[in-house]
C-alpha cells in the first residue's frame, strides 16, 4: 500500500536562495520556491492505516519552515565559510558573499541541490517523527518548481 503527499497541492512549500559551487549556471545565487513530497509504502495496520496523514504533513510543514526564507548554504562544499557574530562570509570561484547570520542556514550538505536536499528531509523527517513499525519505504521528492525535482528513496 502507498501513501502519497504532493506537496503543492497540500502546500508544504519554502522558498529559499543557494548556490551549487560545482555547477556553473547555478554558481551564481538563485532562488526557488520548493515543494517537499512524500511517498510512503508499507503494510496497513489492524485499523487500516499506513501512516498519519495529518501527522506526516505537519511534520513534512514543519521541516519547510524551517528551511523557509534563508539562504541556504552548504557547509560541506568546496568553499571558504567565516563565520562572525553578525555575518557569514561566502568564497568560492572568485565570489565573496557577505550576508546576514540570521538570514542564513548552514546545512551539513556537500550541495544544497534537491538531491541533496531530499536526502537531508528525510533526515529530519526521522528526527522528528516516529514512524510506524508497518511502514516498508519513504521517499521523499523535493521540486525546485513545479515538475521538477528529485527524489530519495530509503
Amino acid at each position: 500500500m502507498q501513501v502519497r503527499i504532493d506537496g503543492w497541492r497540500s502546500h508544504i512549500m519554502f522558498s529559499s536562495a543557494h548556490f551549487i559551487p560545482e555547477y556553473e549556471k547555478c554558481g551564481r545565487l538563485h532562488g526557488h520556491t520548493y515543494a517537499i513530497h512524500a511517498v510512503i509504502e508499507g503494510e496497513q495496520d489492524e485499523i487500516g492505516i499506513v501512516i498519519d496523514f495529518s501527522l506526516l504533513k505537519d511534520t513534512l510543514r514543519d521541516i519547510a519552515d524551517e528551511l523557509d526564507h534563508y539562504m541556504l548554504i552548504p557547509e560541506q562544499a568546496n568553499i571558504e565559510l567565516t563565520r562572525r557574530d553578525s555575518s557569514i562570509e561566502v568564497i568560492f570561484h572568485g565570489k565573496r558573499y557577505v550576508l546576514p547570520a540570521e538570514d542564513c542556514l548552514l546545512l551539513p550538505l556537500h550541495a544544497t541541490s534537491a538531491e541533496n536536499l531530499a536526502a537531508y528531509i528525510l533526515q529530519r523527517l526521522h528526527e522528528k517523527m516516529d514512524i510506524p513499525p508497518v511502514v516498508t519505504a519513504i521517499s521523499i521528492g523535493v521540486d525546485e518548481g513545479y515538475g521538477q525535482g528529485a527524489w530519495t528513496t530509503e
